[in-house]
């Protein structure tokens, strides 16, 4: 089974699972979204997406409940296809928090995608607390920074029990993040949007059965995801693993 570990509701969700067929991806992990990038013809239409992202990583709640209703929709209408992560609202106060992970529990496979406003991963600490087993996925690219890594990885180590995915490769800081999953046994590693090649290579052979291969579709396509994962693992049985393996055993399909 192909699984990507990492990607959004689209808006019309046919395009995704058009993508998907083409990539020859079995299932994907679905979280929620405000911005819409691929309804996007033009810059300035870009850019007017993206400004929905800007207020939602100020703190902004505006859109939540529309992009959670997405994720429902979208679910709801091709459970063989889609995985679905609950979000919560990392600005809320930790006893909300808290409630907000038990209720996505119920209802998701996980909890995210979550991103801190930068040098504040430490608002991850009450869902971590309230998560148990329940995998929790963390932006990993900017805005997040290098101290936001390393609180990410002290708190993986304080909260053993929760799985913890750092996405996006941890972008500029990969080779921390590396480091980190290899030395962390809960944390993993999510390799969407990698921008080196050999940063793949590396994760995969350094952390093998704990690296997931991802797209962050719509920013990323799983067509070339998948063709750089195989590209760089001459392995078989690491190959199949990164594929799907391991986010199986991650989601307990």
């Amino acid at each position: 089974m192909i699984i990507d570990a990492h990607s959004h509701v689209h808006d019309p969700v046919e395009k995704h699972l058009a993508l998907l067929d083409e990539a020859g991806v079995d299932k994907a992990i679905l979280f929620a979204t405000r911005p819409h990038p691929e309804r996007a013809a033009t810059l300035d239409e870009l850019k007017g997406e993206m400004a929905v992202l800007s207020q939602s990583l100020a703190g902004s709640g505006e859109g939540r409940a529309a992009a959670l209703r997405e994720l429902d929709d979208a679910v709801a209408a091709h459970p063989d296809r889609f995985v679905g992560f609950g979000s919560v609202d990392l600005m809320r106060p930790g006893a909300e928090v808290a409630a907000a992970v038990e209720e996505a529990g119920r209802k998701w496979r996980g909890i995210g995608e979550l991103t801190p406003p930068p040098g504040r991963a430490d608002l991850l600490e009450p869902v971590l607390r309230a998560a148990g087993d329940l995998p929790v996925v963390v932006h990993g690219a900017a805005p997040a920074t290098a101290a936001d890594l390393a609180t990410i990885g002290a708190l993986a180590r304080k909260y053993p029990r929760t799985p913890l995915v750092i996405s996006q490769l941890g972008g500029e800081h990969w080779i921390a993040a590396i480091e980190l999953v290899r030395e962390t046994p809960n944390l993993w590693l999510e390799l969407s949007t990698a921008s080196l090649v050999f940063s793949v290579r590396l994760a995969i052979a350094e952390v093998p059965d704990r690296t997931l291969f991802g797209s962050d579709a719509p920013y990323g396509d799983p067509v070339p995801a998948r063709a750089l994962v195989e590209r760089v693992t001459p392995s078989e049985t690491a190959r199949a693993a990164v594929l799907g393996g391991n986010a199986a055993r991650l989601l307990g399909l």
